[in-house]
């Protein structure tokens, strides 16, 4: 008894640990902050977007930024980060996001998208925080 109650505390124990390495964004990127970012150059965009970003990783992934994608991290070293992604319904892609400073980013992506092929490249400067959401009116 005492023996399984060790190797589930163990085992919860480095799944916690499992866990939170993670969720912690790749060395890389930890200097960069969630905010609201100006995206510039996106394809067939006259202007730059304006998004709230909650995780930064998720630049790697922009084209399918509202997709379920999983991500793995391929190289972390120094300024930048290379993942590729898998998401729902076929979209796949590969990122390299370089810090350029904390505020601003540089995405070059590339994959599948709808079928059709993608490649571009992004300038992701962080213009602030992101706008609060106003509280419910409860009735």
């Amino acid at each position: 008894m005492a023996r399984s109650t060790i190797l589930t505390v163990s085992g919860a124990a480095a799944f916690s640990a499992w866990s939170l390495a993670v969720a912690q964004p790749p060395n890389a990127l930890a200097q960069a902050a969630p905010g609201l970012y100006e995206i510039a150059g996106l394809p067939g965009a006259k202007a730059p977007a304006r998004e709230c970003i909650g995780d930064v990783t998720v630049l790697g992934q922009f084209e399918h930024r509202r997709s379920n994608c999983t991500r793995k991290i391929l190289s972390s070293s120094g300024n930048s980060v290379t993942m590729n992604y898998q998401c729902a319904g076929g979209g796949f892609g590969q990122s390299k996001l370089t810090v350029i400073t904390p505020r601003n980013l540089r995405v070059e992506t590339q994959g599948i998208s709808d079928s059709l092929p993608f490649n571009y490249v992004l300038q992701a400067r962080r213009v602030g925080e992101c706008a609060a959401k106003p509280p419910a009116i409860i009735h």
